[in-house]
């Protein structure tokens, strides 16, 4: 049996204190005249949250927001694992595994998770229920960072199937975004035996194989989506060749500035939203700066850049996913593969397009987010019993 033990979030009154100084003595660059985020993070918006972080900001409470959640270690090859596992009143609950990406962490399923574990007082049934598990990824919050090269998706995945077992959790669902989602497809691979379905809500679909035009089998509306996304790709990824190349330089900024993780990660929340210009449209101030203080406290935001440098110096992907998939389209995701090549790519069981929600679709519309979980779950049905 592994080792595990009951953990609680206790940040002290000092790390508190040493935040507040550091931001006090933040030294702030210039800025051409420019409100539109051209340049990068806006001073003018900026300084408005650091003043609300300093000023306003309880993290205390939030902390104790946190600690509500049941949230455990693992030890998993010498190297402790963060985790939430929150179970449902409902005893045929489905075991449900959800992996974050970067810069996202547990704090994005703190809405979602109540939605799962008793769906009935959410507008869903009783059914419906999960019990959840959701990990800190290694090298973020509390999870232990690795010590030794090597810890891309697949053997992040690995350990993730460590952590089901070690639940004793002989079948159960897995679900994924960002960083998360390439995880989940490991876990498809890896743990089929015990890994019944999967969900995605970002997608990486292949083109099908033998089409002269892959785009052939692609809508117009499609083309409209895939056309955002190579936007994004043209003009926002400079965060990720820094990270896939020199995370350790970048790393000596960030975990020594607060300022600077604040402009670091606000910017990747305000355009990787669906928000429309201003993040306080989807998600709130204190959301926004809970996550930011869990990288500051938990000294992990260098360790958890590494995750790019990882994957790209070592990727291992798999082509196709047999167990039953569903995917879920989000307007203002990163990655939008037309329909035809998710199929190509997945054993695709349910697909949907929904209205509104971006890149963090389970803290931006939990509510959303939990009742196209529960159409998947339902479009499971014939093999429920083998769930249980």
């Amino acid at each position: 049996m592994p080792k595990i033990e009951a953990f609680t979030i206790a940040i002290s009154d000092d790390a508190i204190d040493d935040l507040y100084r550091r931001l006090d003595r933040a030294r702030w660059p210039d800025q051409v005249n420019d409100d539109d985020w051209s340049y990068g993070t806006d001073i003018t918006y900026l300084k408005e949250l650091v003043n609300y972080w300093r000023h306003d900001f309880d993290w205390k409470q939030q902390q104790a927001v946190l600690n509500q959640f049941d949230q455990y270690r693992m030890e998993i090859d010498g190297q402790w694992l963060h985790y939430i596992h929150q179970r449902s009143p409902h005893q045929h609950a489905r075991p449900l595994l959800i992996c974050h990406g970067w810069p996202g962490s547990i704090i994005e399923f703190l809405e979602l998770i109540p939605r799962l574990t008793e769906p009935e007082k959410f507008g869903g049934k009783a059914e419906d229920a999960c019990h959840v598990i959701c990990p800190s990824l290694p090298g973020f919050a509390f999870s232990d960072a690795a010590a030794k090269p090597g810890m891309n998706t697949r053997a992040i995945a690995k350990k993730m199937v460590q952590l089901m077992a070690g639940l004793e959790y002989p079948h159960y669902l897995a679900q994924g975004g960002d960083w998360g989602a390439m995880i989940t497809r490991h876990i498809a691979d890896l743990d089929a035996r015990h890994c019944e379905a999967i969900h995605l809500n970002m997608v990486l679909a292949f083109p099908p194989e033998g089409l002269e035009d892959p785009m052939m089998v692609v809508t117009d509306e499609e083309k409209k989506r895939m056309a955002m996304s190579q936007a994004f790709m043209a003009e926002g990824m400079g965060y990720f060749k820094i990270q896939s190349t020199r995370p350790q330089t970048l790393g000596y900024a960030l975990q020594d500035s607060p300022l600077g993780l604040c402009a670091w990660l606000t910017e990747k929340y305000r355009e990787w939203t669906d928000c429309d210009g201003e993040i306080r449209n989807c998600i709130s101030w204190d959301q926004l700066l809970t996550i930011i203080s869990l990288y500051w406290f938990s000294d992990s935001i260098c360790s958890s850049t590494r995750i790019y440098y990882e994957e790209i110096h070592k990727p291992d992907l798999v082509e196709k996913i047999s167990l039953p998939t569903g995917a879920a389209i989000y307007p203002k995701e990163l990655l939008q593969p037309p329909r035809a090549w998710v199929e190509a790519s997945y054993n695709l069981l349910h697909y949907s397009t929904l209205d509104k929600g971006g890149h963090f679709a389970a803290l931006e519309q939990p509510q959303i987010f939990a009742e196209d979980l529960w159409k998947f779950f339902h479009s499971l049905k014939p093999a429920e019993s083998q769930l249980h």
